[in-house]
């Protein structure tokens, strides 16, 4: 059985502070997988993971944050204990139960960089 580790204290407070969003909490499973809360004063709070191949945001609202958190850890901890590595089935079902998005950050625009 894995244990979740809080690695929150690893980022410094500045670095807990992120494009309006504040770091609350950043938990690791194995060192393979991550759940992370970002609380905002503006907009929704934000659960971000990584687990394998598969990463993003799920939106929630601040009061409903930490107890989604909670049962988001626990359907990736389950699928993690079983298969180690995502199945197309779990992507599949946990990418529409969630609505997950892809971190706005993501993509940048490259015309300054390249010139064109």
């Amino acid at each position: 059985m894995y244990k979740w580790v809080n690695v929150t204290e690893n980022f410094s407070e500045e670095a807990r502070h992120y494009m309006n969003t504040y770091l609350e909490i950043s938990e690791v499973l194995d060192e393979q997988v991550e759940v992370s809360l970002f609380s905002s004063k503006e907009d929704l709070y934000e659960i971000y993971f990584s687990y394998d191949i598969s990463y993003g945001i799920i939106y929630v609202d601040a009061k409903e944050a930490y107890a989604k958190r909670e049962k988001i850890k626990e359907e990736i901890a389950k699928e993690y204990e079983i298969n180690k590595k995502l199945t197309d089935e779990f992507i599949n079902s946990f990418g529409e139960k969630y609505n997950v998005c892809l971190p706005p950050n993501m993509f940048f625009d490259t015309t300054s960089i390249l010139g064109f």
